[in-house]
């Protein structure tokens, strides 16, 4: 199996790239973030790689970082999530945003990749909410936080200023991220406007 490529791009395609390895050409799919965020064609380039085997065919999968391909290999853990669904989801969303997403259960941050319905995902929040943190480095009071808007558990000031944080066009992760932090600091009993401003402190730096 192939875990890493290095060699030059020899030429993009819609949602792959040639990487030329020592005179042989791999056809390597990448999600769209990671062929933006690739060098020009020519240039040397490192990718870690997923191999699928299947009877017919062999697909290899380029990333940029080892732990971007482990999210890659845990989506398609979810029931209804193929290789496809998985590579739209890191191309709308780096690493750490769809930790904070699960986390938070963040089904509409999710659903924004392309071909992701509301249903799958709520699979996605539902069914890796436990596993995520382990893939990626998030604040456990941010897990705390987690479906509070669904379950109710969180004290409705912290709720109220993740909120107004959101109503001033920080996204909802950011957001309750920084109210974290703040609620760390003030208690979870701090009035709104007290978790708003040491949010946007938060925010801010």
């Amino acid at each position: 199996m192939i875990g890493k490529l290095k060699g030059v791009i020899d030429s993009y395609g819609e949602d792959f790239i040639i990487l030329d390895v020592s005179g042989v050409g791999y056809l390597v799919n990448c999600s769209a973030r990671t062929l933006q965020e690739l060098p020009r064609a020519g240039e040397p380039a490192t990718l870690s790689i997923e191999t699928h085997v299947r009877e017919d065919q062999i697909r290899l999968f380029g990333f940029l970082t080892d732990g971007e391909r482990e999210w890659f290999r845990l989506l398609q853990t979810v029931q209804g999530v193929g290789a496809k669904v998985a590579l739209a989801v890191l191309g709308t969303l780096k690493p750490a945003d769809l930790a904070a997403a699960i986390a938070m259960r963040d089904k509409a941050m999710v659903a924004r990749a392309p071909g992701v319905g509301p249903k799958v995902a709520e699979r996605i929040v539902t069914e890796l909410k436990d596993k995520a943190p382990a893939y990626a480095d998030v604040d456990p009071a941010l897990a705390r936080l987690s479906g509070a808007l669904d379950e109710k558990r969180t004290p409705q000031p912290v709720a109220d200023a993740v909120s107004a944080l959101v109503n001033l066009g920080y996204p909802a992760p950011q957001a309750a991220a920084a109210v974290a932090a703040a609620t760390r600091g003030a208690g979870e009993a701090a009035e709104v406007k007290t978790l708003i401003r040491l949010g946007l402190k938060e925010l801010s730096r």
